[in-house]
């Protein structure tokens, strides 16, 4: 799944919609994750348009009420508001959302750690393993120390 940040200009909204069928995630929910993770990697921000709903459905040639869905499902989440006529905008940032200049170091520090995990002779496989383990112990509580 992948959210692309247009041109500035003549496109009407920053982002643009991708679907990936095999997923298994319902399309609303694709559409929900992708501005979620547009939010936090900063390519949305508030007051920024999503894209309408015509414009969605033309661009996936699915459902109007699928895109509705997955719109009111952020307006839920208290991350996006319709207004009459106009579209509907982003209006909050999800919880865990960093500044630019602490998110670009969190991104370096983690790009150091894949590269030596790399050395150490890791797949992306691998990697992924060693990484939702760690955070499983971050969330659980635990320091993560093998013996």
């Amino acid at each position: 799944m992948e959210v692309d940040k247009a041109e500035q200009g003549d496109q009407p909204s920053p982002i643009e919609f991708r679907l990936d069928p095999a997923s298994g995630v319902p399309t609303y929910l694709q559409l929900v994750q992708q501005v979620e993770q547009a939010l936090r990697m900063g390519w949305l921000t508030e007051g920024d348009r999503l894209p309408r709903v015509r414009e969605v459905v033309a661009g996936l040639a699915i459902n109007p009420n699928t895109v509705l869905k997955a719109y009111r499902e952020l307006e839920h989440r208290g991350l996006a508001a319709g207004r009459r006529g106009q579209g509907t905008f982003v209006r909050g940032l999800p919880a865990g959302v960093v500044p630019l200049r602490e998110r670009a170091a969190l991104r370096r520090g983690l790009l150091d750690w894949l590269r030596t995990a790399r050395a150490a002779g890791l797949d992306e496989e691998g990697m992924a393993a060693v990484f939702e383990d760690a955070l499983r112990d971050l969330r659980e509580g635990r320091d993560g120390v093998v013996a």
